[in-house]
C-alpha cells in the first residue's frame, strides 16, 4: 500500500501537472471499488475548479471551488497516471482516472467543510508533521500502549500516514529495536524516535517515495528511495556504519509482528 512518501508525492505531482485547472469531464469506468463511486461524483465535480491539494494520512484531497471536495485513497496498489491528451491508451485496471488492479480504492466528492467529519478521518491520529506532535505528546501516548513499538507505529490512531516499510528505517534509524514495548519508552526515545520520523518521511518524499512493486509516480516514473533502504528487505546484509557482521551469523534480521514483516539491525537497535 502507497504510503505517506508515496501519496505525498502522487498529490505533488497532480498539483504541479494540473495546477489549478478546470475540470471539463470525468469518466467512471468501474464503480466498484473498496467503496462504490457514488452515482453523482461526476456532476458534483464536473465543472469546478481546483483550489488547493491536500494530504491527510495516506488520503488526497482536492478542494474544489464549488465548495466540494474530493476524498481519493490509493488503495493497495492504485496508480494515478497524467497524460497530455485523453486520446491515451487504455489499460485494463483504469476506473476513474487512476489504475487500481485490486479495487481496494476509494474516491468521491464531499462537501469541503465537512471534510474533517467523514468516516475515514474520524479516527485519524496526528500528522507526523503537526507541530503540536512533540516528543512529550508521544510520550504520553505511547505510556497507554503495551504492545511492541513496531506494530504501534503501524497504528494509524497514533501517527497518521506511517506503513511498514517506513516503519522499519524509523526504528532503524532512531535505533530503536522493534520488539520493545511502547510504554517503556523513555522521553528522550520518543524524542528521537520522532526526529526519525521527520528524518526519513522527509528523505523518502524527497526521493519520490518506494517504488517496490505497483507504486509509480503520476508521470509514469519510479521512486528511488528504495534504493536508499537501510534495512527493509535487507535480511542477512550489513547494516550502513555498522559492526554487525553477515559472515559470522549477524548482519540485518528478519522477525513477523502482527503478520507484517520487520527487519532491524540487532547491534545499533536496542
Amino acid at each position: 500500500m502507497p504510503e505517506l512518501p508515496e501519496v505525498e508525492t502522487v498529490k505533488n505531482g497532480i498539483a504541479q501537472f494540473a495546477g489549478k485547472a478546470e475540470i471539463v469531464d470525468v469518466t467512471v469506468r468501474n464503480r466498484r471499488l473498496r467503496s462504490v463511486v457514488p452515482d453523482g461524483f461526476e456532476t458534483a465535480v464536473r465543472g469546478a475548479k481546483i483550489k488547493e491539494y491536500r494530504r491527510k494520512g495516506k488520503y488526497i484531497v482536492i478542494d474544489l471551488d464549488n465548495g466540494r471536495s474530493i476524498i481519493w485513497h490509493l488503495g493497495m496498489s492504485g496508480r494515478v497516471k497524467t497524460v497530455k491528451s485523453n486520446a491515451a491508451p487504455e489499460e485494463k485496471h483504469d476506473h476513474v482516472i487512476f489504475n487500481d488492479p485490486r479495487r481496494f480504492g476509494l474516491i468521491y466528492a464531499c462537501p469541503t467543510a465537512e471534510v474533517d467529519r467523514q468516516p475515514c478521518f474520524a479516527a485519524m491520529g496526528t500528522d507526523p508533521f503537526d507541530p503540536l506532535l512533540t516528543p512529550e505528546l508521544l510520550f504520553e501516548r505511547l505510556q497507554k500502549r503495551k504492545t511492541a513499538i513496531k506494530p504501534t507505529l503501524l497504528d494509524q490512531k497514533l501517527i497518521a500516514g506511517i506503513g511498514n516499510i517506513y516503519a522499519s528505517e524509523i526504528l532503524f534509524a532512531a535505533g530503536i529495536r522493534p520488539t520493545r514495548r511502547a510504554d517503556r519508552l523513555s522521553r528522550r526515545e520518543c524524542g528521537r524516535l520522532l526526529e526519525s520520523v521527520r528524518a526519513v518521511l522527509t528523505k523518502a518524499i524527497d526521493n519520490g517515495g518506494s517504488t517496490l512493486h505497483d507504486y509509480h509516480k503520476p508521470d509514469g516514473s519510479l521512486g528511488y528511495f528504495q534504493n536508499l533502504h537501510c534495512v527493509y528487505d535487507k535480511t542477512g546484509q550489513r547494516c550502513p556504519g555498522c559492526s554487525c557482521s553477515p559472515e559470522s551469523g549477524g548482519g540485518i534480521r528478519k522477525i513477523v509482528q502482527d503478520g507484517r514483516s520487520t527487519f532491524f539491525c540487532p547491534v545499533k537497535q536496542k
